[in-house]
């Protein structure tokens, strides 16, 4: 399988978040980091992008539970 890559007004579509908040939760190792694709050019993992997203959904569940128990 290849792996598409995500430029980055394309991961801010996709998770909601602006770059600020992007460059905040990777420094916080919260976020994937990019992939150099060249001298001044990277982009991120579709794939760990949404596994990201998968987490934070699991993260909501898990939170939802642990008010109900």
């Amino acid at each position: 399988m290849t792996e598409t890559f995500l430029r980055l007004p394309q991961v801010e579509l996709r998770v909601g978040l602006r770059r600020s908040a992007i460059y905040q939760a990777m420094k916080e190792n919260r976020f994937p980091k990019p992939v150099k694709l060249g001298i001044r050019a990277v982009a991120w993992a579709e794939s760990e992008i949404l596994s990201w997203q998968q987490a934070q959904i699991a993260k909501r569940d898990e939170t939802a539970l642990s008010r109900k128990g």
